[in-house]
């Protein structure tokens, strides 16, 4: 068995609000996901100011979550999310891709009819739909359709449509917003990773296929001879594709960089799309509408001496 890779993450985000905020409650997903594939050695999440109340659980999709809630004035907030996370091989074989069932077999296990569903089936059936970011519409389908042909294997399908995005479509951070709708991104040919994420799983779901969208860390190298800079990460978003009997029954594609995600892929949350998992959601009552200021340092722990500003301070929780 392979050795797996270890890691420590630091994401950070901080608001000036500008002016004050009286009340706010926000849900995190900052906690990486437990995996066959990912371990989470360590583990935690600081806030400041402290919140008047929190509490830790999990969402409608297993996800680990934070709830945090403030009845007091502040102007700043900082959450500072730090972890060790050891992730091991997931790559799937030639052979899982090539000998997956055919995409249309898929497709009408999913579909519904009189017969009783399989119970792996009627989960992944979750993510067949259409969700706030996500369309199905008949512009998408004909997208992949040439990545489809008939009795075409679904991992291949999927890998042809990764590399067809990755091909015809321009990473550009100006392109777009968080808002930009799926069918602009078509139209356009210009976006980043979660609109890549968005239209490749728009484009399955129009097809009939159930497909998630995964958020996380994607670990970047500095130029030779440079050293990593502390915050110049960022988070990263790919997609899952349900192909039952085949690695896993899901099995992950990266259409921002045209390759199937290993050890150097971090997974934090999954969902339908980016409003299930967004890192950081809520209201708040006051405040400028700042936007946040966001940094992500990924350092493999075997090959890097670990910056000071990752070191894990003991936890006051466990003085207590």
């Amino acid at each position: 068995m392979s050795s797996p890779v270890r890691y420590r993450v630091l994401h950070e985000t901080r608001y000036d609000y500008g002016s004050p905020v009286s009340l706010s409650q926000q849900q995190l997903h900052l906690s990486p996901r437990i995996l066959d594939c990912q371990q989470i050695e360590e583990q935690r999440i600081e806030v400041t100011p402290p919140p008047s109340w929190r509490r830790d659980g999990q969402d409608a999709f297993g996800n680990p979550v934070s709830w945090i809630f403030f009845n007091a004035p502040h102007q700043t907030l900082l959450l500072r999310s730090i972890m060790t996370v050891a992730v091991l091989p997931r790559l799937p074989s030639a052979e899982d891709i090539t000998d997956s069932l055919p995409w249309e077999e898929v497709r009408d296990r999913l579909a519904y009819d009189s017969a009783e569903p399989q119970p792996i089936d009627l989960e992944a059936a979750r993510f067949l739909f259409e969700s706030p970011h996500v369309r199905i519409k008949h512009e998408l389908a004909a997208y992949a359709a040439d990545c489809f042909a008939p009795e075409t294997p679904i991992l291949v399908g999927a890998q042809a449509l990764m590399a067809k995005i990755f091909r015809e479509f321009t990473f550009d951070p100006e392109a777009t917003t968080v808002s930009t709708p799926v069918l602009e991104v078509l139209e356009n040919k210009r976006g980043v990773c979660q609109d890549f994420a968005h239209l490749m799983i728009a484009c399955l779901r129009a097809l009939g296929l159930s497909a998630r969208y995964v958020s996380g860390y994607l670990l970047t190298r500095p130029p030779p001879g440079k050293p990593r800079l502390v915050g110049a990460d960022a988070s990263h978003a790919w997609v899952a594709v349900y192909a039952p009997g085949s690695a896993g029954d899901w099995v992950d594609f990266d259409p921002t960089n045209n390759l199937l995600p290993d050890t150097e892929h971090i997974t934090i949350a999954f969902g339908r799309d980016f409003s299930d998992i967004s890192p950081l959601r809520g209201i708040i009552l006051g405040g400028g509408g700042a936007e946040p200021e966001v940094a992500v340092t990924v350092v493999p722990l075997d090959e890097e001496e670990l910056p000071p500003e990752l070191e894990l301070p003991p936890d006051p929780a466990a003085a207590d």
